[in-house]
């Protein structure tokens, strides 16, 4: 379970990305974090990885406290979440197999079983056949796909997308989102940073029935789409 109370993050600069934030996400969940460029999206994953710390309150993930991970545990806590970036962070001096395999050596995973796992991944997002590529040759949705085969291959308990189909067309992108739908129906909590509502909201508005986080100016707005009194 991951578990927001009363997270407020300010900035030094005195910004306030987000303001007193509380929910709860079960196990086994997919969840859509969404909401207008600057609502503090990207901040509420930086705040998940351990990338940035709260001012205020406490963050939960299976009752451990996140702001009590310090040191070289900030790494094995890391360890157990599969993290698709907005701008890739790909080792552009590796070939593509590298890059997706690091999940797996850092986790002293056997090397009989990497490039199995690797090449299965890549599969799964539609790159099978360019594992010896460099990604300076591949296109951004491309790199982007590979971005994501390095999320899912070590079948982390935790996937965190930000804009994970930003630069994929259509039919792609909706293949990706279907994956995703499909690993949280298998022990995967996932929770997708996008502000595509196509992917949980028809065109006049209905929800497809996926739980839903609105973020409006640092502020939870919407929960699985019961508006907060203040709007």
């Amino acid at each position: 379970m991951i578990r927001f109370s009363g997270v407020t993050k300010q900035f030094p600069n005195g910004n306030v990305a987000l303001r007193g934030v509380s929910f709860s996400i079960e196990p086994r969940q997919l969840v859509f974090l969404t909401g207008h460029s600057g609502a503090g999206k990207t901040t509420l994953i930086k705040l998940l990885t351990l990338g940035e710390r709260p001012s205020r309150g406490h963050i939960f993930i299976n009752e451990r406290n996140l702001t009590q991970i310090r040191g070289k545990n900030i790494a094995y806590y890391r360890r157990t979440i599969g993290v698709v970036h907005q701008d890739h962070k790909l080792l552009f001096d590796r070939r593509v197999r590298d890059n997706v395999a690091l999940p797996l050596i850092v986790s002293n995973v056997e090397h009989s079983k990497i490039q199995r796992r690797v090449s299965a991944a890549l599969e799964q997002v539609g790159l099978a056949g360019k594992e010896n590529m460099y990604p300076m040759s591949l296109s951004g949705g491309e790199q982007q796909r590979v971005g994501i085969a390095r999320a899912i291959v070590g079948r982390p308990p935790l996937i965190i997308a930000d804009e994970p189909t930003g630069n994929l067309d259509h039919d792609l992108g909706t293949h990706i989102m279907n994956y995703f739908k499909m690993l949280a129906k298998h022990d995967t909590t996932v929770i997708v940073a996008t502000h595509d509502r196509s992917h949980f909201e028809s065109p006049r508005g209905e929800h497809y029935g996926h739980r839903i986080l609105e973020l409006r100016e640092g502020m939870l707005l919407s929960d699985g789409g019961t508006r907060s009194s203040y709007v």
